[in-house]
């Protein structure tokens, strides 16, 4: 659910756009960056806590 609601904020923003997305779990942490790089987009920074299932990423749209 966390990349539906990237995604569609992604739609709206122009193309240099940069994002913070925060999220919480596992299989977020491991897709998010996934699926942005295959649409596209740039992942500009990645930060996930100790625990592995928490954490935040900035995307560049393109």
């Amino acid at each position: 659910m966390t990349f539906v609601r990237t995604r569609l904020r992604l739609d709206r923003m122009a193309a240099g756009q940069v994002l913070e997305v925060r999220f919480a779990g596992a299989e977020p942490a491991e897709n998010l960056p996934r699926s942005a790089r295959e649409l596209g987009h740039d992942v500009l920074a990645l930060e996930i806590d100790e625990s592995g299932i928490a954490g935040r990423m900035v995307i560049r749209k393109n």
